[in-house]
């Protein structure tokens, strides 16, 4: 008997031990609202999104600054070696060639000793007319900006379900491992009482034997969920970015009623009007009908308007200054003739490539919407099924208690009785966090999970 009250002792000691390092660990009260705003501003995912929208930016402004009218500035200065020029001109009069030349036979004419020279050129042309390539660039670039900010908002989508899942695993963690622990203090106490019973003669010391055993399960229980509490707590650490010693301690009033959704048709109606990745190949599509415009733009010539200025200085030879010229200047590239046609064919492919993954989406978000409604509704069921399961448990276990306190029922059959009630509890309060989720993943098909979650938080 001392030896049972040693081991009592010893495991109130090892159930208070967690409580206390509890203690010592930084601890934080978080609300789901406020898991999401963490998780949001911390996610990589959404700062990859952020880039790509920046990208997507940069590349519009690149084909409106095509607009712009190209300048180029050129200039040189050149050392010149003093050149040797032997000019000889045969004029028809050898009297007058000979007074105007010299002994060797060479121009006695004196030239200019030059050094060096420096010109600068500014040359500037404005499109005027490219055959729509520049203008249609542009709207295809609109779309396609438009298209990856869509997507931001879709990863936006993706990531607060993660995070309502996470926050619903960390429920499931707690719950299990508060309801073990009841279990095992139960299963302590059940040891200490049967201790008395058994040095009493009362029982025999094969159903103390068994309850020790059920004491050692418990314990197990306990660690196992204990472990799972933890790696649940710093993986939800990681997503939010939060020490990994924190102690997240959760409403566990998140968890409530669960609530009615729309039917199946008006979920696939919102969908099409709210789902990001939907509204996403449509733009895309959009960009693609006016890329094959720009391409079939270089069949056309181009029409821009031309102007320089130029200025040179050859010391004692030359000096030139406002050399400015205006013009307007055509240009057509004839081989678009006979290449282009590749190019449109591949241009009007890929319209055709995004106008079937448009309606592949189509049907795949009728999948997923149909898929998630049908698991709400199942949990919902499950829910009603394990509340009852949870009643009939306690009535099991209350029925075998008695039995076997009148020598009518087994410690076995005793303590698969309150196994069985444990596990009903479990499975209650695992459905309820299953459900949330569930419910969350209804609109997170519809593409308004984020909308939703912002417009509760501004209700309160």
């Amino acid at each position: 008997m001392n030896h049972t009250l040693k081991k009592a002792g010893y495991l109130i000691a090892l159930m208070i031990m967690p409580a206390v390092l509890w203690a010592q660990q930084p601890t934080k009260n978080l609300s789901l609202s406020e898991a999401i705003e963490l998780g949001l501003g911390h996610s990589k995912k959404l700062m990859l999104s952020d880039a790509a929208v920046e990208q997507a930016e940069a590349s519009l402004q690149q084909s409106k600054d095509a607009k712009l009218p190209d300048l180029k500035l050129s200039g040189a200065y050149l050392y010149l070696a003093q050149p040797h020029l032997d000019i000889k001109l045969d004029l028809g009069d050898n009297s007058d060639d000979d007074a105007g030349s010299s002994d060797d036979g060479s121009s006695s004419s004196s030239f200019p000793k030059v050094h060096q020279a420096v010109y600068g050129m500014v040359s500037a042309s404005l499109p005027l007319y490219a055959g729509g390539k520049i203008t249609n660039s542009i709207k295809s670039a609109e779309y396609l900006t438009k298209a990856t900010k869509l997507d931001a908002e879709n990863d936006k989508e993706e990531v607060v379900q993660n995070i309502i899942s996470a926050y619903y695993n960390l429920y499931k963690a707690d719950a299990q491992l508060r309801l073990v622990n009841e279990n095992l203090k139960t299963a302590v106490q059940r040891v200490k009482d049967f201790s008395n019973l058994e040095a009493n003669g009362i029982i025999a010391r094969n159903d103390l034997m068994k309850a020790e055993l059920q004491q050692s399960d418990m314990e197990l229980a306990v660690l196992d969920a204990e472990n799972n509490r933890k790696i649940t707590n710093f993986n939800f650490n990681l997503l939010l970015g939060l020490e990994d010693s924190t102690q997240i301690i959760i409403d566990t009033n998140a968890v409530g009623t669960p609530a009615q959704v729309e039917g199946l048709a008006d979920l696939v109606t919102m969908a099409r009007s709210n789902r990001f990745d939907y509204l996403a190949t449509v733009q895309r599509s959009q960009a693609a009908l006016y890329n094959t415009k720009a391409i079939q733009g270089n069949k056309y010539p181009t029409v821009a308007l031309t102007g320089g200025y130029m200025a040179a200085d050859i010391p004692k030879a030359l000096s030139a200054y406002n050399i400015v010229n205006v013009g307007v200047g055509v240009s057509y590239d004839l081989g678009a003739l006979y290449k282009n046609k590749a190019k449109e064919r591949a241009a009007k492919t890929q319209e055709k490539i995004l106008d079937i993954r448009r309606q592949k989406l189509d049907d795949d978000i009728q999948t997923e919407i149909f898929q998630a409604y049908n698991n709400y509704t199942h949990q919902l069921k499950k829910l009603d099924v394990l509340q009852k399961a949870i009643e009939q448990a306690a009535e099991n276990y209350r029925i075998t208690k008695n039995k076997y306190d009148n020598a009518l029922a087994t410690a076995t059959e005793l303590f698969d009785a309150d196994v069985a009630q444990l596990q009903a509890r479990i499975n209650f309060a695992n459905a309820k966090a299953d459900a949330a989720v569930a419910y969350n993943k209804i609109y997170e098909t519809v593409g308004v999970l984020n909308k939703r979650v912002h417009h509760i938080n501004n209700d309160k």
